[in-house]
């Protein structure tokens, strides 16, 4: 009986060390009444308590200018001088009327609200200044493989067939690509510091800057698809392949992709709003932010999504297809020069030579991926602390875009051998008028 009163007192003993130490982790509790917030003071655990009506109808008496279900609450209950809204998840703004959707997500939507008005750069949160990092990073390495594919692809020789065509249009797009993302953050900045102000200048950018960025960055995987797709029925006509109808049809397939991108794009500037709110920083300070809108109804919303996925699938679809096609097709057409060979040793190696054919659009897929994920497990940003992962998402997008030159140029003999020949041209163009001009 001893034995088993001493393990009842120890287990009483450890469940009150336990309450005591979840007691201490405490920042508040509540009851029916009251909702207490609890500190230390000297070593011992206090509460300091008020009577807070749970039960309270938090709409300002019915004037609330809240939207989205927020909250209205105000200073004083019969003669208030002022009034706040507490936004649920997936809504911002002063009276909780922007959405963090996720489809529609822009940099506005995810570092708005981080950016400080009236603040310099210095004083901005950790999270500008590492996007401005970002930002930087990204234009340098993108400018420097756009310009190489730009410098390789420009050859004659190159645009011999549609492939290369194809990735003159990506190098391009990559270029444009970058500038179009240092511009956005730094008008973004500058807005939201109160710097820049002209309001149309800022309308002009909030129905292309983000238009442009989306199919740019559409246009880039659909060329990519193309890519692959060409690669696949080289192979598959072999000697009946038609260098000038590639050309041609390659010039045409351009045109439709620009045209297709636009029109599936063209709902994003049409559904877009410049609104100013009037908001107050600490000092109780009136001052103003300037936000660029994209407002989807619930048809276009669904509509938005399934184009998103059909610019993301589409492209992956035609070149894991595309890839596996050049592959077969090329195992089976040795497999006819050598019939004593297996088949499976056949593809085996056709699988180790063409294997960067078939890398780059699993690269390029999984690079995409996150940002697609992201958009559909979590269907909005529900609170500051979620702009961390929608900007690694953000960012992510681009990345794919920047690898025109690793992906295609470095594995491919050909584009290689004339990239350097490129380079080598320059250099003696350069020598020549150095030496014309002393």
């Amino acid at each position: 009986m001893r034995k088993k009163c001493k393990m009842g007192y120890i287990l009483k003993g450890m469940r009150i060390a336990q309450y005591a130490q979840v007691l201490a982790s405490l920042k508040c509790f509540h009851d029916e009444v009251h909702f207490c917030l609890c500190y230390n003071f000297y070593g011992k655990q206090l509460a300091n308590c008020l009577q807070f009506d749970q039960n309270l109808n938090q709409n300002c008496f019915g004037r609330s200018e809240c939207e989205n279900n927020g909250q209205c609450l105000q200073d004083h209950p019969t003669c208030p001088t002022r009034s706040v809204c507490i936004c649920k998840a997936c809504s911002y703004g002063r009276r909780c009327q922007f959405h963090t959707n996720g489809y529609g997500l822009s940099l506005d939507s995810i570092l708005g609200y981080s950016i400080l008005p009236t603040k310099t750069f210095s004083h901005q949160p950790i999270i500008i200044k590492i996007s401005l990092l970002l930002t930087i990073i990204f234009m340098l390495t993108g400018l420097v493989n756009g310009s190489f594919s730009l410098i390789t692809f420009k050859n004659k020789t190159v645009q011999e067939v549609g492939c290369g065509l194809y990735l003159l249009g990506s190098s391009i797009t990559t270029i444009i690509l970058m500038v179009l993302l240092v511009a956005k953050f730094v008008i973004l900045l500058l807005t939201q510091m109160t710097i820049l102000t002209n309001m149309l200048f800022l309308q002009i950018q909030c129905y292309s800057l983000d238009f442009l960025i989306r199919m740019c960055l559409s246009l880039d995987q659909w060329f990519n698809a193309s890519v692959a797709s060409e690669r696949a029925l080289t192979t598959i006509q072999g000697a009946k392949f038609n260098k000038k109808k590639s050309v041609i049809m390659s010039k045409r397939i351009i045109c439709f992709l620009i045209i297709f991108v636009i029109l599936t794009s063209i709902h994003d500037p049409l559904s877009r709003h410049i609104i100013i709110e009037d908001n107050e920083n600490e000092d109780q300070y009136q001052i103003k932010r300037i936000w660029c809108i994209a407002r989807y109804g619930s048809t276009l919303e669904v509509y938005n999504s399934f184009i998103h996925t059909i610019h993301f699938c589409g492209p992956f679809l035609f070149n894991f297809i595309s890839s596996i096609i050049l592959i077969v097709k090329k195992s089976r057409q040795h497999q006819n020069l050598h019939p004593d060979q297996s088949y499976k040793t056949i593809l085996r190696k056709q699988f180790q030579e063409h294997k960067h054919i078939l890398i780059a659009p699993l690269v390029l897929v999984i690079l995409a991926l996150p940002r697609l994920i992201l958009t559909y497990i979590r269907t909005c940003m529900q609170s500051e602390k979620d702009a961390w992962l929608y900007l690694c998402g953000y960012f992510i997008s681009f990345v794919p875009s920047m690898l025109t030159f690793i992906i295609f140029i470095l594995p491919s003999k050909f584009y290689k051998k004339q990239f350097r020949q490129t380079i080598k041209q320059y250099r003696k163009d350069i020598q020549r008028r150095l030496h014309i001009d002393t």
